[in-house]
């Protein structure tokens, strides 16, 4: 078994001006490649344990190892953030410059990239994210969902081995959440950039590798996909709730469709399982 790449190990949080632990003794390991959802109600300390994983912030106790580097003080949070970047919420919290491609160059300018490597890496990178065509324009012009793939192009033109996705998704319309998205599967599975995604989005999590549950700063609930949704009730009960298509088909079995599996989870599997049924008629 490979050597995990984040190693968390009965991590500790708590800001100065607060009496309680924010993250309260998490341990928790992230394969090379692996593509990880971490879930939880407001304040439940998710968004904390990712800004640790990417040492924006610094353990009140216990460790974070990312690629075999722990941050401890501002020499190692750098090299831990260029191996661990960060998607955050809002993209014009993240975007510096005022036109597309310098933006994705700044990182790369500030670490003293040779100028011919830049231009080749941000050619490159605004490919991937699919927003070449863009590379003069403004930022401000541009949809929420071009934003942040221009807020992924400046962390990818870094080439880290990490992406922490924290909830990039949440200020996007469905087009825009759709294609941010499929953009971090595609990351993962074509280049095995590991992926830890923070969502308060169930459809979202679905898709993932592994579902870990985050309540009151501790783990609560972890597994694949399917074995933490299949637990509704203490879903419910962490104020969580279960995939769109994992409640239809609990009604569509309610109203008779019983022969229906009960742990579809994703529009495939339903379109899958319904053209199941109907040839079985």
């Amino acid at each position: 078994m490979s050597k995990p790449i984040i190693c968390a190990r009965d991590v500790c949080f708590q800001y100065e001006d607060s009496d309680h632990l924010v993250v309260d003794h998490v341990s928790l390991d992230v394969a090379p490649g692996e593509f990880v959802a971490i879930l939880g109600r407001n304040g439940s300390g998710k968004s904390t344990f990712a800004k640790l994983l990417n040492a924006l912030l610094i353990p009140t106790s216990g460790s974070v190892e990312v690629d075999g580097l722990t941050a401890t003080g501002e020499d190692d949070c750098f090299e831990v953030r260029r191996v661990c970047g960060m998607v955050f919420q809002n993209p014009d919290n993240q975007i510096v410059a005022t036109i597309v491609e310098e933006d994705c160059a700044f990182g790369l300018e500030n670490l003293g990239v040779d100028p011919a490597e830049i231009r080749r890496r941000v050619d490159e990178t605004l490919a991937e994210v699919g927003m070449s065509a863009f590379a003069q324009s403004s930022p401000s012009m541009l949809s929420g969902g071009q934003k942040q793939r221009v807020a992924v192009a400046g962390v990818l033109a870094m080439r880290p081995k990490i992406i922490v996705f924290d909830e990039s998704t949440a200020m996007l319309d469905p087009v825009g959440r759709r294609d941010v998205f499929q953009l971090a599967q595609k990351l993962n599975r074509e280049e095995g950039i590991t992926i830890v995604w923070i969502t308060h989005f169930m459809d979202e999590a679905a898709r993932a590798g592994r579902v870990v549950v985050i309540d009151a700063g501790r783990i609560a609930m972890q597994g694949t996909p399917r074995e933490v949704f299949l637990q509704v009730d203490r879903i419910r009960a962490l104020g969580l709730d279960v995939p769109e298509m994992m409640q239809l088909a609990a009604q569509l079995r309610s109203a008779g469709l019983t022969a229906l599996n009960p742990s579809t989870m994703t529009i495939e599997e339903m379109a899958e399982e319904l053209c199941r049924l109907k040839s079985e008629i």
